[in-house]
């Protein structure tokens, strides 16, 4: 057979092996991981759900919400069910499709929620900083657009890593020493020179998290300002507070998030048990965190949970 007719060669399908060095713990490791997902899943459906039938939460903050809140659940349901099978009944088995779809769809996903994060953070900044004119800055049609464009970026900048990783040949072994088909560890399974899938993998998470966290860090920039010119400690307390739930939310994402990503390219020794697991949870606790994290912390919301 000649290179040519192999030059876009697929395998019919990887095979997911966990966590490597944890096989035996794994059936294990997957009931808190189950216990998780169910918290994610009921706090996101129970948000959208009040959200969407409260008028009162027709507001910039709660649109935003509830996109963090589907964001959250596709990013659950997208690695979840599958890990339970692998580590409850040993089913790794996943087709080059499927595992590009789920792929796409986990890239596409948490640049999503990095891109509503930087938006939550420019609406505390309108709300803090220009209050009687919030609601004129930041109308609905305004707000839509702005979560149109954040759906449209990582549409744009995640699809061409599905591209090219299919124009590559995959020659090597099929068993990905991971939970989910994750970007890396697919690059690293195909043949010859990946430089620019690796590069291009680079370029996006590089430009995601440069320009959110720059967006993120000139409004809290700003508020900080604003609030260290208010003229009581209570006034600057209770601005503070209104911020508080977005930065347990930012934390939660953003730390493991820097971690898998700088792991997977600057971080070989880094052991793979703790690799893999931590790239888990940086697609779980999010997800069943900040459900919690805003019903608790947002009046609006805690009321409407306690009429529930």
């Amino acid at each position: 057979m000649s290179l040519n007719s192999t030059a876009f060669f697929h395998p019919p399908y990887f095979l997911l092996i966990g966590i490597p060095g944890l096989e035996e713990e794994q059936f294990w490791i997957a009931f808190p991981l189950c216990i998780m997902y169910g918290i994610a899943l009921l706090g996101n459906i129970t948000l959208l759900l009040i959200i969407k039938a409260e008028p009162s939460l027709h507001e910039p903050m709660f649109f935003f919400l509830a996109m963090l809140a589907f964001t959250d659940l596709v990013l659950a349901t997208s690695t979840l069910p599958k890990m339970l099978s692998i580590f409850w009944l040993g089913s790794g088995q996943i087709g080059f499709a499927s595992c590009l779809t789920q792929m796409f769809f986990i890239h596409a996903f948490s640049t999503v929620e990095s891109g509503v994060l930087a938006a939550m953070a420019l609406d505390r900044f309108v709300a803090i900083c220009c209050p009687l004119r919030h609601s004129s800055l930041l109308p609905a049609p305004v707000v839509l657009a702005l979560l149109s464009l954040v759906l449209l970026r990582a549409l744009l900048l995640v699809s061409p890593t599905c591209f090219l990783l299919r124009q590559r040949r995959f020659c090597q072994h099929r068993r990905i020493a991971h939970c989910y088909c994750e970007h890396m560890a697919l690059v690293k399974l195909a043949c010859g020179d990946t430089r620019v899938n690796v590069a291009y993998g680079l370029l996006v998470a590089f430009l995601v998290t440069g320009m959110d966290l720059a967006l993120i860090s000139a409004s809290y920039a700003r508020i900080l300002r604003v609030v260290a010119r208010l003229p009581s400690g209570q006034a600057r307390l209770k601005a503070l507070s209104t911020c508080t739930s977005h930065v347990c939310v930012m934390l939660a994402f953003y730390t493991p998030a820097f971690f898998t990503v700088l792991a997977h390219r600057f971080g070989p020794g880094v052991p793979a048990p703790i690799h893999v697991l931590l790239a888990s949870l940086y697609l779980l606790v999010p997800p069943a965190l900040n459900p919690l994290v805003y019903g608790v912390r947002t009046k609006k919301l805690w009321d409407r949970v306690v009429v529930i």
